[in-house]
């Protein structure tokens, strides 16, 4: 399947305005790789005190933002759905960022899996403003019981 639409990405995930951080998929290979995206606007709720003078985004929310993109990933490999299971967010590491990220900007998205046992996920992620990557983490999700 390739792209999915901001219809579809929220029936799998639980998330809901201001914290849905992913707008559209642009590609998908089931249990391999995703490519997503985030649109930013000054209408971010965020922007609003990160910082006024000089708006940024959020480092922690960037890094937010690419697990939203690897749940969808899990829910498409494994048919699971949100009314089942919710995918959480296990651990972060090796996490960097390299530049900050300003209202106008496209967010792009890439969720790499590294490695999967039974229903925990070990992701390679990386975030992209006009293909210049602004943070790369490793990500280690889980299913649980909702």
């Amino acid at each position: 399947m390739n792209e999915i639409n901001i219809q579809e990405i929220l029936r799998f995930l639980p998330h809901r305005y201001p914290f849905l951080l992913v707008d559209r998929v642009i590609s998908i290979d089931a249990d391999q790789s995703i490519v997503a995206i985030k649109n930013l606007t000054m209408n971010e709720q965020f922007f609003q005190g990160h910082f006024p003078d000089k708006p940024v985004m959020p480092g922690v929310l960037i890094v937010e933002a690419l697990a939203q993109a690897a749940g969808i990933l899990a829910y498409k490999s494994m048919d699971w759905s949100p009314d089942d299971s919710l995918f959480f967010l296990g651990a972060v590491s090796d996490v960097r960022f390299k530049k900050i990220v300003i209202p106008g900007d496209q967010l792009k998205l890439t969720v790499k899996t590294l490695k999967r046992r039974s229903t925990v996920w070990k992701f390679a992620c990386e975030a992209f403003v006009d293909h210049e990557s602004v943070c790369v983490a490793e990500i280690t999700c889980m299913e649980g019981k909702a």
